[in-house]
């Protein structure tokens, strides 16, 4: 049975005063009711305890922005989110259980199966599980950071055959739409490029799309294990049982790559918000990495951003600054910036430098390629 992973975010899941709209989600269980009826298995990775917390706190006016609070009232709410899941769904026959990750529960191999058999196990069973980051106990270090991250790591995870971001706005637009009545909605993204970067800008960017960074970002991972991703607007009727039926609603990132696994370590490398610098690599190792498969050489790195030790992870960047790649790198910066400029054989005549004339600086197993 094809896999289907919805997204929905805390401003399309609430009303104006930060409270649960529990009419809304009547009708998306009643939309969830229509694609399961068609074939489709559902995931939904949602926002929402906290939400519940503060309401039943009497906080729902200003959210508090000190992390016990917040995870205080994640605490109290998740019970709160996960019954009003359930009542909703249960209204339409269905089964729905709260499935609680943060990134270390999906950070080394053994956890990571953990957490897919228990999805498979509940597909299995007919339940509908309701994916939420454990706001309770995650920290900065293990945060996923929002659920447009999440939402991707489930959709590769369950290897879903579409993924669906419900959000407060259609899609991606050529400009801000909140700046700009002229900007116009960008119906489908064949590729990912600087183009599309600089149009979704940053969160908040007074020149971006309006919210779209984390979007795009999730859009070039599932674009690597081949699964689509649709954004659009989550009050708009009808709206998921239109994007699983492949109608043209809000924008369509297709997806670069046939269908694959992504192994637990580099999803990891490609989701995580860890960087600790980049390395910014010639054309020809660019080249290398995209068309043959390679790893990434000393010799093939022209600069270095930021202060990285052996085995951070560190993003890859061409001469123009394009984000194309991320890995794990085997060497800090300071042996790298001494191996600038030099040849594989000056490498190897440095007994300083040998190491990393022998070895990869970053191997093409701890390597992602986004294109």
């Amino acid at each position: 049975m094809p896999r289907l992973v919805v997204k929905i975010g805390s401003s399309t899941l609430t009303t104006e005063d930060g409270r649960i709209d529990h009419r809304y989600l009547e009708d998306l269980a009643k939309q969830v009711e229509q694609v399961r009826a068609a074939g489709w298995q559902v995931v939904i990775v949602s926002s929402g305890a906290i939400a519940c917390g503060l309401e039943r706190l009497g906080l729902s006016g200003r959210r508090p922005d000190d992390m016990p609070t917040l995870q205080a009232a994640a605490s109290i709410g998740q019970g709160l989110f996960a019954a009003a899941y359930g009542d909703a769904f249960a209204k339409c026959g269905m089964l729905t259980s709260v499935v609680l990750l943060t990134r270390r529960d999906t950070a080394d191999r053994t956890a990571y199966l953990h957490a897919r058999d228990t999805l498979e196990r509940l597909l299995e069973l007919g339940a509908v599980p309701i994916v939420n980051e454990n706001d309770t106990v995650s920290v900065e270090q293990i945060r996923f950071g929002d659920n447009d991250t999440l939402s991707a790591l489930v959709a590769c995870l369950i290897g879903a055959d579409l993924s669906i971001i419900l959000s407060d706005v259609e899609g991606l637009f050529d400009g801000n739409p909140a700046l700009d009545p002229a900007a116009r909605l960008i119906p489908v993204v064949d590729g990912i490029g600087q183009d599309i970067l600089s149009v979704a800008g940053d969160a908040g960017s007074p020149v971006g799309s309006g919210g779209m960074v984390t979007k795009v970002k999730a859009a070039r991972v599932l674009g690597v294990a081949g699964i689509p991703l649709v954004v659009c607007s989550g009050r708009r009727p009808g709206v998921i049982a239109d994007a699983a039926a492949g109608e043209s609603v809000g924008t369509l990132f297709k997806a670069s790559h046939g269908r694959h696994d992504i192994s637990p370590r580099k999803l990891w490398i490609a989701l995580g918000d860890t960087a600790r610098g980049a390395l910014i690599a010639d054309e020809g190792a660019k080249q290398a990495l995209q068309e043959r498969g390679g790893s990434l050489l000393a010799v093939g790195v022209a600069a270095v951003e930021g202060d990285f030790a052996p085995g951070d992870i560190v993003d890859i960047k061409d001469g123009s600054g394009f984000l194309f790649a991320r890995g794990r790198v085997a060497a800090g910066r300071d042996e790298v910036e001494l191996a600038l400029g030099r040849s594989q054989q000056e490498l190897q005549r440095n007994r300083l430098l040998a190491e990393m004339a022998e070895k990869p600086l970053v191997h093409r197993d701890d390597l992602v390629i986004f294109d």
